[in-house]
């Protein structure tokens, strides 16, 4: 009797211990602080497009320092969301490249949400906004988090805005940039005009395309040229097809790249989706993308177009290496889980796959050599940072790679699946 009690016992501890411990694990982290990588860049950068970074800039939005400050002070302040426990930089972490480098970003109360955090580095070079482009302005993006159940989980604008207003410093901050009290329009333009700051060029490729034929070595040399070529990379990430992209490495479109799918039945799901999407509520669509399987839809949540169905917008490779893990639903750990996973044709038994994602038939050092191209795109700020993740990833994946399938990436090209009846 007295074992079967100091059993029960430690099974009651132990179960508080993994209790706690989950508890800890889903703990909302502490917000980041202004450090010296969230300072407004300059654009005297190798490779950064003047012209371009210029014409971002909105008209009703123009940028000064003072409105800059502010909207720095916003985007680290926890006081935007319902508990006081989540920012902007949160999930947009300056020492992480912008990023949290989780799969998923954690929210207030330690919630979940469903799709990884892309980085605020160039995002002002965006057409559209989010994975699924729901929104085309940074002022829009800036609005949605702070009223996202899962994000900062305020009930509404309004009342992050009431918060706001009840800090002096604010008051007087507001009425020194826009001549009027904090209100939402404002709040985000302040946050949008901080985030158009984060221009992120100066990397040793750029220093490559600029004369500098010793900025990158042989390997990350023949890792271009097979992006452009055999890797079809530039598919997706480059100009067209015949014209290489050195700047902004995307072709701002949505693609279904065979991520995801198989776990979600996304004809059912398409279905559920489609009162929502006639509504037109930019904020339904929002918390359906972030807190529900509905979210595995992608572009088809904007659109509902049949061909868009997890079809996600096409990333900036700059800074690729370090704002990791990789793909809409952070399911990839490294550079390498990547490759390989485009290298075999990925996308089996995907009706909707991207028509241009076939086997590659790759070797290993050719993998190799196209991960030391992407490595070469991380600018000067996150040198030391790239250094050591990149040693990482490659101790990773001499042991660990799920996603390599060699028959596959040497065979022939897998039939279409037939599209499933409506």
């Amino acid at each position: 009797m007295k074992a079967r009690l100091t059993f029960v016992m430690v099974v009651a501890t132990t179960t508080l211990i993994l209790g706690a411990t989950r508890q800890a694990w889903l703990a909302t982290p502490p917000i980041p602080e202004a450090g010296p990588l969230a300072r407004p860049k300059s654009l005297r950068q190798v490779g950064a497009p003047a012209g371009a970074t210029h014409a971002a800039i909105p008209p009703d939005n123009a940028q000064t320092p003072e409105k800059i400050a502010l909207g720095q002070r916003l985007f680290f302040d926890g006081r935007l969301s319902a508990d006081g426990s989540v920012a902007c930089s949160t999930c947009h972490d300056p020492a992480r490249a912008f990023t949290d480098g989780k799969p998923a970003s954690t929210g207030i109360d330690g919630r979940l949400g469903q799709r990884n955090a892309p980085t605020v580095l160039n995002a002002l070079y965006n057409k559209t906004q989010f994975w699924d482009g729901r929104v085309q302005t940074l002022e829009e993006q800036a609005a949605l988090p702070i009223v996202n159940a899962v994000e900062m989980g305020q009930p509404s604008m309004d009342a992050a805005v009431t918060r706001i207003a009840a800090i002096a410093e604010y008051q007087r901050a507001f009425r020194g940039v826009f001549g009027r009290p904090p209100n939402g329009a404002d709040l985000t333009r302040a946050i949008a005009s901080y985030e158009r700051t984060q221009v992120s060029f100066d990397s040793p490729f750029d220093h490559f395309v600029a004369g500098d034929r010793n900025a990158i070595d042989d390997s990350a040399k023949r890792g271009w040229e097979l992006f452009n070529t055999r890797a079809r990379c530039n598919k997706c990430h480059a100009l067209s097809e015949d014209k290489r992209d050195v700047t902004y490495f995307t072709d701002n479109d949505f693609h279904n790249i065979g991520i995801g799918i198989i776990r979600h039945n996304v004809v059912a799901l398409a279905r559920q989706a489609e009162q929502l999407i006639n509504s037109g509520d930019p904020a339904a669509i929002d918390r359906a993308a972030i807190q529900t399987d509905m979210s595995a839809l992608g572009r088809f949540l904007i659109t509902q177009k049949e061909a868009d169905i997890a079809s996600f917008k096409t990333p900036d490779l700059r800074n690729v290496l370090v704002t990791g893990p990789y793909f809409h639903d952070g399911s990839q750990e490294t550079l390498w889980d990547v490759v390989d996973h485009y290298n075999k044709g990925a996308g089996l038994q995907n009706p909707y796959l991207d028509g241009d994602i076939q086997p590659l038939a790759l070797s290993e050092g050719e993998i190799d050599d196209v991960v030391a191209f992407m490595a070469t795109l991380t600018s000067a700020q996150y040198a030391e940072q790239g250094r050591k993740e990149l040693a990482r990833q490659r101790e990773i994946s001499r042991t660990t790679r799920p996603q390599r399938d060699t028959a596959r990436a040497f065979g022939p090209k897998p039939p279409r699946p037939t599209l499933p009846t409506p």
